[in-house]
C-alpha cells in the first residue's frame, strides 16, 4: 500500500515532469519557427504575421534575445488578464463555459478543502483504530474516516460536513446555472445573423408516388408554414462522393510531395511502391502514378457527382427547410407538425459547421436499432475492460500479489521500486489504457446516427463518463479491495466481506492521487507542449510546403475535445466529492489540478484552438447533471460506509440527503433548462423586429439558398443545381402540386401528410 514516502516520490516525478514540460513549452513557443504551432489561432484571425519573415537568417528560427527567456512563466498572467466577455468575442461561448467548469471546481473545493482540514483531519487522526486493527494502511488512512472506530460519537462532524458540502455544491451550482443560462441567452440574442437561426431540420419526410422529396417538403410548408416559409435544402446521400473527393486529396498530396522532392532534385526521379502505405508492391515512377491516380479518380468523381445530381434514389427524406424569420423558424422547430408524432420532424438546424453530413444519409427507421446495437456493445466494452483495470490495480495492492506471489517479494522490498510501482506506475498505466478509448467512443456514436459534431460529442462524454464511472472509479475500488485485503477476504466468513470493503473504500485515496498526479498535472502540462501537433507541423513545412497557403493548411490548431476532456473534469468532480469526507487529504491534489487546467486550457483557447463549431453551451445542462450524479453517489456511497461502521445514531440522518439533491436537480432542470432547448419567441419576435429596422432591403434567401449544401458540392464553384428555390411569391390562394388524386391544396386546409381536396373541387368550392 501506498504510503506518504510513495506519494512524496510520485509527487517529486509528476511535478519535475510539468516542470520540465513547461520550460520546454517556454522555450519552443519563443522560437520564431515554431509560432505558428503555438499561436494558430491569431494567423487564422489575420492579426499575427510570421516573424520568419525578418532578420537575419539565424533570427528568423531561433529567438536570440535572451531576456524573453528569463520569464517562462510570463504566459500564465498573459493568459489570465483577457476578461471573459472578450474571451466570448474571441473564441465563442462554448470555450468560455467549458473553461468556467475549471472554475466551478475551484469554488466548489477550496472552501471545502479548508473547512474539512481544519474539522475532519483532527477529528480522523486523533484514534488509532487501524493501529489496532489487521487490515493493511498506511499513514494517509490514519487521516481517513477508516481511523474512527465503531460506533463512535464523532461521525456526526462527518455527517454535519456531508450536509454542508452537499449545501454549498449545490449554491454554486445554482449560482453557475442562473448565469450560464443568462450568458446563453445574451449571447443567442447579441449574436450576429447565422442560418441556423432561421433555418429547421426536417426528418423522416413520408414518400409519395406523385412527388419528389423536394417538391413535398416545399407543398407542405406552403400549406401550414405559408406566411413564413422561404426556401428549402434538400439531403443528397453523396457520402460516395464525399470518400472520393477525400481520396482524391490525398492523392493530391502525395502527388504534390514527389514534385516537390524532384523539384529540388531533377537529377534523380522519384519512385513508389504501390501497395499500402508504399510498403510493398511493384515500384513504378511516383510522379506518374500519382498522376494518373488523380485524373482516375477526378472522373469517377465526375461521374459519381453527375449521379447524385441526377438520380432520385439519392435525396434523402430529410430537408433544410428556411423561413422568413427567426419566429417562424422558432414556431416550427418547437412544435409537433402532423398528427402523426413520428413524420415531418422538425427540430432546429445545427449550424452549418456543425453539421455531420454523413449520418444525414442514415435511414430514420434504423436509428433505434443501430442505438440498441451500440447498448449492447458498451455493456461488454465496459465489462471487458475490467480486466486490465483489475491488472492496475494489482500495481496499485502490490502487498497482496507477495501474499499471493511470494517469490517476487525480493524485488518488489526494493524501497525505489517499491516506491516507484505504488506511487507512479497505477496512474501512468490507467492513462495508457484510456488512451485510445474516447475515439472508440465517438465511432460508437457516429454508429448511432447524430446528425451533428456537437450531438456526437455530447454523446460520446455520455459514454465516457460511465465508462470511467464504472471501470476506473466503481471498478478501482472493487478490484482494487480484493487484492488489497486480498489474505482477509480469505480468511474471513462471508457476511464479514461488505464490512472490509466498507473500511477499505477510503484506502484507495492513495490510487486516485497517483492517478491525478499523472493526468491532472504531468498530462496538463503535456497538453501545453503540443507536441505532436509540433512535429507534424516541421515535417509537412520540411517535405510539403511550397506556398504560403500550404503552410497555413500545415498549422493544426485543433480544438478542445469535448468528448474526452469534459468527462474527465468529471471524474475529479466526483472523486473530489466522495473523497472530501471519507479521506480530505486527496482534496489538494484536486485543487491544483483545476488550477493548473484553468490556465492551461485558457491559454490554448485563446491562443491555439480553433472551435469547429458553436453550440452556445449547448452542453451545459449535461455538466451540471454529472456533478449533480457525482454529489448524489458520494451521498450514497457515504451512506454505506457509515452503515458498516455501525453509526446507528447518525447514519439515518444521511437518508434525506439524495432525496434533497435530487429534488434540487429537478428544480434547476425545470428552471433553467429550457434556455439549452428551446428558444424564447420573445426574443425571436425582438431580433426580427430590430433587425427589419437596421436591413429593411435585406435578401435573406440569397443568404440561406445555399447555406445546407453538401461541402462536396461546394468545392470549387457553386453549382446552383442543388440550390432549391426561386424568386417567385408565393402569394397564390391555391398551392400547385403535382399529385394525380389531389392536383392542389387550398392555403388554409389542414393538410397534415393525409388527403386533401382535388383542384376541381377546391376551385368549386371557391366558387
Amino acid at each position: 500500500m501506498a504510503s506518504l514516502t510513495d506519494i512524496g516520490l510520485a509527487a517529486a516525478i509528476n511535478i519535475l515532469s510539468a516542470f520540465a514540460f513547461f520550460l520546454a513549452f517556454a522555450v519552443l513557443r519563443l522560437q520564431p519557427i515554431n509560432d505558428r504551432v503555438y499561436f494558430p489561432k491569431w494567423y487564422l484571425k489575420g492579426v499575427r504575421s510570421s516573424p520568419t519573415h525578418s532578420g537575419t537568417f539565424v533570427r528568423k528560427f531561433v529567438n536570440l534575445d535572451l531576456r524573453s527567456y528569463l520569464r517562462f512563466l510570463g504566459w500564465m498572467p498573459a493568459a489570465l488578464k483577457m476578461p471573459e466577455p472578450e474571451l466570448i468575442d474571441h473564441a465563442g461561448l462554448d470555450s468560455a463555459v467549458y473553461l468556467r467548469i475549471y472554475l466551478i471546481g475551484l469554488k466548489i473545493f477550496i472552501p471545502i478543502a479548508i473547512l474539512a482540514f481544519a474539522v475532519l483531519v483532527p477529528v480522523n487522526w486523533t484514534n488509532a483504530t487501524l493501529e489496532n486493527s489487521n487490515v493493511e494502511y498506511s499513514d494517509i488512512d490514519k487521516l481517513s474516516i477508516s481511523n474512527i472506530p465503531k460506533r463512535s460519537q464523532r461521525f456526526w462532524a462527518h455527517l454535519v460536513m456531508a450536509y454542508i458540502f452537499s449545501f454549498w455544491t449545490c449554491y454554486v451550482l445554482l449560482k453557475e446555472y442562473e448565469i450560464i443560462a443568462s450568458m446563453r441567452l445574451h449571447f443567442l440574442a447579441s449574436e450576429k445573423r447565422r442560418p441556423d437561426q432561421f433555418t429547421v431540420l426536417v426528418q423522416n419526410v413520408p414518400p409519395d408516388p406523385d412527388e419528389s422529396v423536394s417538391e413535398l417538403v416545399e407543398h407542405f410548408f406552403l400549406v401550414n408554414h405559408r406566411d413564413h416559409y422561404l426556401t428549402h435544402q434538400v439531403v443528397y446521400n453523396a457520402n460516395k462522393l464525399a470518400k472520393l473527393v477525400k481520396e482524391k486529396k490525398q492523392m493530391q498530396n502525395w502527388l504534390d510531395y514527389y514534385q516537390l522532392k524532384y523539384d529540388r532534385n531533377p537529377s534523380k526521379r522519384p519512385t513508389a511502391k504501390t501497395g499500402f502505405l508504399g510498403l510493398y508492391g511493384k515500384k513504378v515512377d511516383a510522379i506518374e502514378f500519382y498522376t494518373s491516380e488523380v485524373e482516375r479518380l477526378s472522373k469517377k468523381e465526375a461521374t459519381e457527382h453527375e449521379k447524385v445530381k441526377k438520380d432520385p434514389k439519392s435525396i434523402m427524406p430529410v430537408a433544410f427547410v428556411s423561413f422568413r424569420t427567426r419566429w417562424g423558424a422558432a414556431v416550427c422547430a418547437q412544435t409537433q407538425q402532423t398528427r402523426n408524432p413520428t413524420l415531418w420532424l422538425t427540430k432546429w438546424a445545427p449550424e452549418p459547421r456543425d453539421v455531420y453530413w454523413q449520418n444525414l444519409a442514415i435511414p430514420f427507421v434504423s436509428l433505434t436499432v443501430r442505438r440498441l446495437i451500440i447498448g449492447v456493445a458498451f455493456f461488454f466494452l465496459t465489462f471487458f475492460f475490467m480486466i486490465p483495470i483489475a491488472f492496475v490495480q494489482s500495481l496499485a495492492n502490490i502487498e497482496g500479489i507477495e501474499k499471493a506471489v511470494p517469490f517476487l517479494k525480493p524485488i518488489i522490498d526494493l524501497h525505489i521500486i517499491k516506491s516507484f510501482i505504488q506511487g507512479f506506475l497505477p496512474g501512468i498505466a490507467l492513462k495508457i489504457f484510456l488512451i485510445f478509448l474516447p475515439t472508440i467512443l465517438m465511432l460508437m456514436s457516429k454508429f448511432e446516427g447524430f446528425i451533428s459534431l456537437s450531438a456526437l460529442e455530447r454523446r460520446s462524454a455520455s459514454k465516457y463518463y460511465l465508462f470511467l464511472l464504472v471501470n476506473v472509479f466503481l471498478g478501482s475500488i472493487i478490484a482494487g479491495t480484493a487484492f488489497q485485503q486480498l489474505h482477509t477476504f480469505i480468511h474471513q466468513s462471508a457476511n464479514e466481506i461488505p464490512k472490509t470493503i466498507g473500511v477499505s473504500i477510503p484506502m484507495k485515496a492513495t490510487f486516485f492521487i497517483s492517478y491525478i498526479m499523472v493526468d491532472g498535472w504531468a498530462g496538463i502540462a503535456g497538453e501545453i507542449l503540443r507536441l505532436k501537433p509540433l512535429i507534424i507541423y516541421h515535417l509537412k513545412n520540411f517535405f510539403l510546403v511550397k506556398t504560403e497557403k500550404d503552410r497555413e493548411q500545415a498549422m493544426d490548431p485543433g480544438s478542445i475535445e469535448f468528448g474526452s476532456s469534459e468527462p474527465q473534469i468529471q471524474l475529479y468532480f466526483l472523486l473530489g466529492l466522495v473523497y472530501a469526507v471519507v479521506t480530505p487529504f486527496l482534496l489538494p491534489f484536486i485543487i491544483v489540478f483545476f488550477v493548473l487546467a484553468y490556465a492551461v486550457f485558457r491559454h490554448q483557447i485563446i491562443n491555439v484552438y480553433n472551435q469547429e463549431y458553436e453550440s452556445g453551451a449547448a452542453f451545459w445542462p449535461d455538466v451540471h447533471g454529472r456533478i449533480i450524479t457525482a454529489l448524489i453517489i458520494s451521498q450514497l456511497l457515504l451512506l454505506g460506509l457509515l452503515s458498516t461502521k455501525e453509526a446507528a445514531q447518525s447514519t439515518p440522518f444521511l437518508i434525506a440527503l439524495p432525496i434533497l439533491t435530487i429534488w434540487f436537480h429537478r428544480f434547476c432542470k425545470s428552471r433553467y433548462e429550457p434556455a439549452f432547448v428551446k428558444y424564447p419567441l420573445q426574443e425571436a419576435m425582438m431580433k426580427d423586429t430590430l433587425e427589419r429596422a437596421k436591413e429593411p432591403n435585406l435578401d435573406l434567401k440569397a443568404y440561406l439558398i445555399n447555406a445546407y449544401i453538401h461541402p462536396v458540392f461546394k468545392d470549387g464553384e457553386e453549382d446552383d443545381s442543388f440550390a432549391v428555390g426561386d424568386e417567385r411569391e408565393y402569394d397564390n390562394v391555391l398551392v400547385p402540386t403535382k399529385r394525380q388524386s389531389r392536383r392542389s391544396t387550398p392555403a388554409h386546409s389542414k393538410y397534415n401528410g393525409s388527403s386533401s381536396p382535388s383542384l376541381p373541387d377546391a376551385i368549386q368550392e371557391q366558387l
